[in-house]
């Protein structure tokens, strides 16, 4: 038996955000072991701690979805650092954790209860070509006309990103996931025109053509390039709250901070769920 826990990232309220289950202590499992309790979890990720490899970390983290294992993901980041805190893990400085994971070293801050992780390098970044950009909107339901921008955005899961020119276009897209072809992890953003200095600025969708879910309710992955991407176009400044979630029922906010150029990105984080797990 291995601790367990289910902790919900990117909301201050349980049931709100998007869960990420973890395995504490799980250095004794075998690959198909860790891939065959993720896919029987069916969450968007599971996550396995285990101890690090490299002297610079506190711990090492394996990411899963039901189908692949992911070199890094923003909310199984923040919801697993926080299940390593809440089992008693003590980071080697104060007011920061480093957690080892496929994409190398990831740093994380405290302040006060909300964690944030620094958005690690874009694997592929730039511009979209037309023809592409043309594709990605016909997926998602929107006139290649409707797209303000559009960006790779690949830190990992492989996103390429559309702007929209409003909260209220994003919200109402009804994607087809048979059209997206060699693109299956699609974000999407638009403003609030009138938000106030305390209300989500952007609205946020992530789509996966290869989960049976087909939308990720909060992610903190895309967020984190969609900043890197949108701070320094001016489309964005360097304080925001983005929301994620509304048309699945949930509550996401992420907040993003860009400080002499890194981006920082935080949430909220509950523990749901403890107990035990038969693996091992």
């Amino acid at each position: 038996m291995l601790p367990f826990s289910q902790v919900d990232v990117f909301s201050d309220e349980f049931l709100l955000g998007n869960p990420v289950a973890v395995v504490h202590d799980a250095d004794s499992l075998a690959d198909d072991q860790l891939a065959a309790f993720a896919r029987w979890t069916n969450l968007s990720e599971t996550t396995f701690l285990l101890r690090p490899t490299d002297p610079a970390a506190d711990y090492r983290l394996r990411i899963f979805t039901t189908a692949r294992e992911l070199p890094f993901a923003g909310h199984p980041t923040l919801g697993s650092a926080r299940a390593w805190l809440a089992a008693g893990g003590t980071p080697a400085r104060d007011g920061e954790l480093v957690q080892q994971c496929g994409a190398g070293l990831v740093r994380l801050r405290r302040d006060g209860d909300r964690l944030a992780f620094a958005a690690p390098p874009l694997l592929r970044g730039g511009p979209v070509d037309d023809a592409d950009v043309a594709a990605v909107a016909a997926a998602v339901g929107v006139d290649r006309a409707e797209v303000v921008d559009a960006q790779w955005c690949d830190n990992g899961p492989g996103w390429v990103a559309l702007l929209l020119r409003d909260a209220e276009r994003v919200l109402s897209l009804r994607p087809d996931a048979t059209r997206f072809g060699r693109f299956p992890d699609i974000g999407v953003v638009g403003p609030y025109p009138d938000a106030g200095p305390d209300e989500p600025a952007f609205e946020v969708r992530a789509f996966l053509a290869n989960d049976a879910s087909g939308e990720d309710p909060v992610t903190g992955s895309l967020n984190a390039a969609l900043a890197q991407w949108l701070v320094p176009a001016g489309h964005a400044p360097d304080r925001y709250v983005a929301s994620q979630g509304t048309r699945l029922g949930r509550r996401g906010r992420v907040h993003v901070v860009c400080e002499g150029g890194e981006i920082w990105v935080g949430g909220d984080t509950v523990v749901g769920v403890r107990g035990e797990v038969a693996l091992g």
